[in-house]
């Protein structure tokens, strides 16, 4: 069964009986409108109030996550997969949040979403071992690739050139997100493609109530959850701005999963790019930071691959085998003559005498 068959749809939204550009449009604005809030948000508490608490803050989105499910109607009873099928999902899903955000605090968002839009080759590359998807792309996909990474590398370089906040632990932690990153959305698409009946909520819901526990080791280790409590309960207005942002990348969490559902791991990969390229010029818009040539081309590639990856594929008709025929050789031709020749001969034999 292939994942269309699947009967699926986006907060009531049906998205099955659709042409594939309304679910693709349907999709994508939900995802872009979720992390788009998201990105203001992070760049508001991150760098603004200086508040760098990555495990924490993923620690209570979670349960933001979790009770919305709940108030949606889920229940445990409604899941088609077992438990253990989300344990290595939530590992990895975790590790990359925690790290993500706590990248935060050695480099600045625009530099760190840059660096997370990389992930698209990574995803590309893992998707040939995930066992049940064994992934192959054709070679215009992976030249959008290179250019996305190309000009995410330039922004990068020019990023840190106008901000002192850009650090090598800093790189390091957004890396093995990176990593973490091109497992994921793989590891997330085989669970759709072995189980189409898999919901985006269920494993939304599974993998979050599965990955916090993962949290609370580095949040003990770092002694960042008595620093997080005691900086929120002085400023107790953040925990609104993370419900909030909550439930914005909700909608946009949701809406990945139908991405991968529908379309699959490295095209997901490829509009999360566009969206951190969008992200990124609203922070600089909103935020008033410098922008340089370097940065103009930088956008410029990743526009540029993204245009590519936009193009269709020209796949070679396959003609039928009956309309092509193999030259006849001379033994063959002589054969056929002398079949002809013998055929008259009983015909005339056979003819009456008048």
């Amino acid at each position: 069964m292939k994942n269309e068959e699947k009967a699926r749809s986006l907060f009531g939204i049906s998205l099955t009986e659709r042409p594939r550009w309304q679910q693709f449009l349907i999709c994508s604005s939900g995802f872009f409108f979720g992390y788009l809030v998201n990105g203001v948000c992070e760049e508001y508490v991150y760098n603004r109030l200086q508040f760098s608490y990555g495990w924490y803050f993923t620690f209570v989105q979670g349960w933001v996550y979790v009770l919305l499910i709940y108030l949606q109607g889920f229940t445990t009873k409604q899941m088609v997969n077992p438990w253990k099928t989300y344990v290595k999902l939530s590992a990895v899903l975790m590790g990359s949040h925690g790290l993500t955000k706590g990248s935060l605090a050695f480099l600045n968002y625009p530099a760190q979403i840059m660096f997370k839009s990389t992930k698209v080759l990574p995803v590309m590359i893992m998707g040939a071992f995930i066992p049940g998807l064994r992934r192959k792309y054709p070679l215009h996909e992976y030249i959008s690739a290179v250019l996305l990474v190309v000009g995410l590398i330039l922004f990068t370089l020019a990023d840190a050139q106008t901000s002192p906040n850009f650090s090598v632990i800093g790189v390091l932690m957004i890396s093995g997100a990176l990593i973490m990153d091109s497992f994921l959305g793989n590891l997330q698409e085989a669970i759709f493609t072995m189980n189409p009946d898999t919901t985006q909520t269920e494993m939304l819901f599974c993998s979050t109530l599965v990955g916090m526990p993962f949290l609370i080791p580095p949040m003990l280790v770092t002694g960042e959850l008595f620093k997080a409590w005691s900086s929120c309960k002085q400023h107790p207005y953040v925990y609104g701005v993370l419900i909030f942002e909550a439930m914005a990348t909700f909608i946009g969490q949701v809406s990945v999963l139908s991405l991968i559902a529908l379309f699959g791991a490295a095209t997901t990969a490829m509009i999360t790019t566009a969206r951190k390229a969008v992200t990124l010029l609203l922070s600089y818009m909103i935020f008033t930071k410098p922008l340089t040539e370097q940065h103009g081309t930088g956008l410029l590639l990743i526009a540029m691959g993204i245009v590519l990856k936009m193009l269709p594929e020209n796949k070679p008709s396959k003609m039928p085998a009956t309309s092509i025929s193999r030259p006849k050789s001379e033994n063959e031709l002589g054969a056929e003559n002398s079949r002809f020749e013998t055929r008259t001969e009983e015909e005339e034999e056979r003819r009456p005498l008048v």
